[in-house]
């Protein structure tokens, strides 16, 4: 999704829309309407958190390049550092071989 995933200043490039089409339909979401989400940090592989996503929050963090996912708590999407500052911008997202959890490869800043 980007050109050089391993530079810390490489601009993102949001997939085409009919790759973006393919991904989305690839992911099974659970009967919420739901998918677990692990945010890594690209460079040093340490994992940030687990998050949930439903297709709203994915449709944006790949249209935005900034990770956004699901609050279960406020029934909201929630976009990661409006509050706390610690954003993430989008290196890569990967489903995995099943289709029901994503890995976020991110920058947290």
């Amino acid at each position: 999704m980007t050109p050089d995933p391993t530079s810390p200043t490489a601009a993102y490039v949001p997939p085409a829309p009919e790759a973006r089409a393919r991904l989305l339909d690839s992911i099974r979401f659970d009967l919420r309407g739901l998918v677990p989400a692990i945010a890594q940090q690209h460079d040093s592989g340490e994992v940030l958190m687990l998050a949930w996503m439903n297709r709203d929050s994915v449709e944006e963090t790949l249209a935005t390049g900034r990770a956004c996912y699901f609050s279960r708590s406020r029934n909201r999407l929630w976009r990661k550092g409006e509050t706390s500052g610690q954003v993430q911008r989008l290196v890569d997202l990967r489903v995995d071989c099943d289709g029901d959890t994503l890995l976020l490869l991110v920058d947290q800043t």
